[in-house]
């Protein structure tokens, strides 16, 4: 393993998502249906996403992808200032050609939330 590879994964693992109500943030959490031999691409895609293009598009807060352990499912909890800032960021060449890249292997089911409720022991 390289040490740019183990410092990104430090990267990832240090900056715990912070999940709270009364933020104002527009939560989403998109779910992804791939063929179990997609799903490393698409995970692939969108770390690519969260790590070089979300975070150049105004209003991104961040992103966190699950791996569906039945092979077929990707998660993208991702969290937003607006749904106007993602509305915007959907407009954005790089967005757009990235998911282009991320709907030729998956389907997608987008669906926006707001945080009403957390429980931490």
């Amino acid at each position: 393993m390289t040490d740019t590879v183990i410092h990104s994964a430090c990267e990832e693992i240090s900056s715990m998502t912070e999940i709270s109500t009364g933020d104002g943030l527009v939560t989403y959490i998109n779910v992804f249906t791939v063929a179990p031999e997609n799903q490393q691409r698409l995970i692939e895609l969108l770390q690519y996403m969260a790590r070089e293009v979300m975070p150049k598009q105004p209003g991104y807060v961040q992103a966190n992808i699950h791996r569906g352990l039945e092979g077929t499912r990707v998660a993208n909890y991702n969290q937003w200032r607006s749904q106007a800032d993602l509305a915007a960021a959907r407009e954005d060449a790089d967005v757009r050609a990235c998911m282009e890249q991320v709907l030729k292997i998956a389907t997608l089911d987008l669906v926006p939330y707001e945080v009403v409720s957390v429980h931490r022991p």
